[in-house]
């Protein structure tokens, strides 16, 4: 199963990478980690922002598989703990479906890629810069297969 970060930015800072790397580099080869990075929308004085997130939400559209299961992180979305993110984690792998986890840009999600959506997920009430929140889902994931593998980490 391939889980998929499509992610709106690129060109993050060092300890971005690092901090995200040092948890994917653990899950098992059966959980492949792959991220898609997306160039952020034409932004600053007088530019169209719903153009900007439209032109996000299509190169997002656009690098979804055409079966994959789809999450859009969305601050409207449903919030999971550790253990329900392993519970969803568990039916995923179980479906065999490939995932594509969905983090747009300043201005969020364009309409279209919440329709795609298959669920929406809130990470946190919280606002999260999104650099963080690469390294936030990938510990998360880590923390997920380690419960349903009764590894210790989660302890």
């Amino acid at each position: 199963m391939r889980i998929r970060l499509i992610a709106v930015g690129t060109k993050m800072p060092s300890w971005v990478e690092q901090g995200a790397e040092e948890y994917t580099k653990r899950l098992p080869p059966e959980l492949k980690w792959e991220l898609k990075e997306l160039a952020l929308g034409q932004r600053g004085k007088g530019a169209d922002i719903q153009r900007a997130i439209n032109t996000e939400g299509q190169q997002m559209l656009a690098a979804i598989g055409q079966h994959d299961h789809v999450i859009a992180l969305d601050v409207k979305g449903k919030p999971w703990s550790t253990e329900q993110l392993a519970l969803e984690l568990q039916d995923w792998q179980r479906e065999g479906h490939n995932i594509s986890l969905l983090v747009g840009g300043p201005d969020g999600l364009a309409g279209e890629c919440l329709l795609r959506a298959n669920k929406r997920w809130s990470l946190s009430p919280l606002t999260l810069p999104h650099p963080l929140v690469r390294i936030v889902l990938a510990e998360q994931l880590y923390r997920a297969w380690a419960i349903n593998n009764n590894h210790p980490y989660h302890r």
